[in-house]
């Protein structure tokens, strides 16, 4: 039998893939493993756990096809192949509808996390929202993600009905930070052609990776001092996140980027162990 598939299920496959692509899947991914790292750190039981994951994701999932469907006339008229709603890949309906489903499931696994928690997730989605629709465009481009990610931890920390460590929020806000100097790195030209000037955008390419590199190292300087881990988790700890910035600061393309989430991952690993 021919494993080629059949003209009926192509659209269907292809539908599917732009939607996942549209989503932004790789950043949605990396926030959601960061998310279940910190529920691990927090000691949840397991059911908490699963629900602060899935809030987190779909909260995600909006972030990612809000973005999409809003910059749709800006990624057509720059030309961008790798977005599927500006190239026609998928229906500009089936994603708006997928968004819609994802902001009611998002509100209602964020708030059956408790209130205080949810209202804290509620805001970190609220936040990058924020961004899609006006903030990207501003010298303010970065608040949003310093909010969102540090806001991101006392969410967890509320699940739990305890108060986050104070590295918590101060080294996730400093990873958000130099991810999004980092996210925007490879789409300058195109921001730049259709009117986006953000902060990365006022930097200019030269200074944003050395100065993304401070930002994440200072994030990961203030999760060792924070959390005092033992000494033979900080030496190779310590080793890979200044492997992973150099990435940063000599990569191309979106390995900078890739490195960033890297080092947040690390950090997030980190809390793990010295809980």
């Amino acid at each position: 039998m021919s494993s080629t598939a059949s003209p009926a299920t192509r659209p269907v496959r292809g539908g599917i893939d732009g939607l996942v692509r549209a989503a932004h899947a790789g950043p949605a991914l990396a926030v959601t493993v960061l998310a279940g790292l910190l529920a691990v750190a927090q000691d949840l039981p397991a059911g908490r756990a699963a629900l602060v994951v899935a809030a987190v994701l779909t909260g995600q999932l909006t972030v990612g096809w809000s973005n999409d469907l809003i910059d749709q006339g800006r990624d057509r008229s720059a030309g961008r192949s790798d977005k599927p709603l500006a190239t026609g890949a998928v229906p500009v309906r089936m994603v708006q509808a997928c968004c819609a489903v994802a902001v009611v499931c998002c509100v209602a696994l964020s708030l059956a996390c408790g209130v205080a928690a949810g209202l804290v997730h509620l805001t970190c989605v609220a936040a990058a929202w924020a961004y899609n629709l006006r903030l990207k465009s501003t010298v303010w481009s970065w608040v949003p993600y310093a909010v969102a990610f540090g806001l991101l931890t006392v969410f967890v920390a509320l699940a739990d009905e305890a108060r986050p460590p104070w590295w918590w929020p101060v080294g996730a806000a400093l990873l958000g930070v130099g991810a999004h100097l980092l996210n925007v790195l490879p789409d300058l030209d195109d921001d730049a052609s259709t009117g986006v000037r953000g902060l990365p955008h006022v930097l200019g390419p030269r200074r944003i990776a050395p100065i993304a590199a401070t930002v994440l190292v200072a994030a990961t300087v203030v999760v060792l001092v924070g959390a005092a881990p033992a000494t033979l988790v900080v030496v190779p700890s310590a080793a890979v996140v200044l492997a992973l910035a150099l990435v940063v600061v000599a990569g191309s393309g979106r390995r900078p980027f890739v490195a960033a989430i890297g080092i947040a991952l690390v950090d997030a690993a980190l809390l793990v162990v010295a809980r």
